[in-house]
């Protein structure tokens, strides 16, 4: 996984030095902590898999990056010093990975500091390779034929999947904007969650297992949103939860209502490994469908701004916040028809904003006793919703002069109207330039590579631009 998302984002490979000093840190911290408590210690391969699992989803900056060996090193203290009686034996209560990860997310959102951490950078670029998830589905397969986890993950990535399909018949955007589930998220359900060792032994309690991950991690994704806090920690403050849960998880599927119901019972003329195969198989077809209708691929129509464009113009729920944040991010990229864009739809925005200001305003003044009052609780809104109004206007003015800055005349043009306040109606519009087509259409994936004017037409015309595919059938004709 490291190596082919490396090779896509460059920072990886630059970090391999950083990963080598953790392992080296591990093994040490490890075998001391071992010995210190038994007087001996038994050297395997242990800490591979846990110092490159927090390094899929978590780095400290350079300044700060001796934190990264308390991450460790906490991680190997909660399996050696935080354990349990299971099933007759005694063994460690946390995935050792899941939980210095869940630790630190909690304290970097408490104290608003996850900008010392490359976290957000990372759960973005590790879309930018191509068939990502299918490079993540086909990585995962030995360890699940190996420690029998296939169901877990499975039912993670359903659940989640069904969850995103029901949101886009409600609402008609998707709940995560450009997929159905995140890429990041994708990879916690594989490589993450799935530790053996502190999962339900059962195999129903591990469907359950998965289906509890992946709607948590749904509700974290909203609680984080609403709290202000980075949302790329939605796959991770979960799990230490979910691993106290196991000993309930598995009593309860053990009783008499649900036993008849574990998939364990179809298996059991199976040899174990036997048994994972078949597991397995299901979920290749489940996936192979997910993909075939668009839920797992590198083409979902949520990364592309046609989509959300008329989204918005359908009023559909978020939509038009999501685009000025689009939009916004590709004027800052360098695209003058982002920042024309950007502030033609903030300007609409503040527009109506002072519309509901205005009715709110009306609607706040009373007759009580012959006299004339206002709710405060309704003023007070109304302050609100005018400060936001304000806001918006400086942003599309500052939108619109970065897109003047940049060479967009229609940006120019409605800079000055803004300026003149002859009203959006007097706002121009125009065709993204080839400058701007690189940006435009990269949507989530890395940087465009192949800027030949025609290969960024066709790009245009299966992204749904309008105009686009008639420029493409007009340049192939003679």
């Amino acid at each position: 996984m490291l190596l082919y998302w490396g090779w896509h984002w460059a920072p990886v490979y630059d970090a391999v030095p950083l990963i080598a000093g953790q392992l080296a840190f591990a093994y040490g911290f490890d075998l001391l902590l071992g010995w210190s408590r038994r007087d001996a210690h038994r050297v395997g391969f242990g800490p591979v898999p846990v110092v490159f699992s927090i390094n899929l989803f978590l780095w400290f900056g350079d300044d700060w990056f001796y934190f990264q060996f308390l991450l460790v090193g906490l991680g190997f203290a909660a399996k050696e010093l935080l354990r349990w009686e299971r099933d007759g034996r005694r063994v460690h209560i946390f995935n050792p990975a899941s939980f210095p990860l869940a630790v630190f997310a909690l304290a970097l959102i408490a104290t608003g500091t996850s900008g010392l951490t490359w976290g957000q950078d990372i759960a973005i670029s590790q879309f930018y390779p191509p068939h990502m998830y299918l490079a993540i589905f086909l990585i995962a397969l030995p360890g699940q034929y190996l420690f029998g986890v296939t169901t877990m993950t499975m039912a993670a990535v359903a659940s989640t999947y069904a969850f995103g399909l029901l949101y886009f018949a409600a609402t008609g955007v998707y709940f995560f904007y450009d997929s159905y589930i995140p890429i990041a998220v994708f990879l916690g359900m594989h490589l993450l969650f799935t530790d053996p060792s502190t999962a339900p032994r059962t195999e129903l309690g591990r469907l359950l297992f998965g289906v509890l991950y992946g709607l948590s991690t749904v509700a974290l994704y909203v609680l984080l949103d609403r709290a202000g806090a980075p949302t790329f920690y939605d796959k991770l403050l979960q799990v230490p939860l979910l691993n106290l849960s196991v000993i309930a998880i598995d009593r309860a599927v053990r009783s008499s209502p649900l036993r008849r119901l574990d998939p364990a019972a179809l298996g059991r003329a199976l040899a174990p490994r036997r048994r994972h195969l078949a597991y397995m198989g299901v979920w290749a077809v489940v996936f192979a469908a997910m993909s075939a209708a668009g839920g797992a691929g590198d083409r979902h129509p949520g990364q592309w701004l046609p989509f959300w464009q008329q989204a918005c113009a359908d009023g559909r729920p978020h939509a038009c916040r999501y685009l000025a944040a689009k939009q916004s991010g590709h004027c800052n990229s360098g695209s003058g028809w982002a920042c024309n864009e950007a502030g033609i739809l903030r300007a609409a925005l503040a527009a109506q904003g002072e519309a509901r200001v205005g009715a709110g305003a009306a609607g706040a003044v009373t007759g009580v006793g012959g006299g004339a009052g206002a709710d405060p609780g309704v003023v007070g809104e109304a302050t609100a919703e005018r400060a936001d109004v304000r806001e918006a206007e400086v942003e599309a003015a500052l939108a619109f002069a970065r897109g003047c800055e940049l060479g967009f005349e229609p940006a120019c043009a409605n800079g000055r109207a803004m300026r003149e306040a002859t009203g959006a109606a007097a706002f121009e519009r125009a065709s993204p330039t080839p400058a701007d087509y690189p940006l435009v259409l990269r949507g989530s994936k890395g940087p465009i590579t192949d800027r030949d004017p025609a290969a960024l037409q066709a790009r245009a015309c299966r992204q749904g631009w309008p105009g686009a595919c008639e420029s493409v059938g007009a340049a192939s004709r003679p």
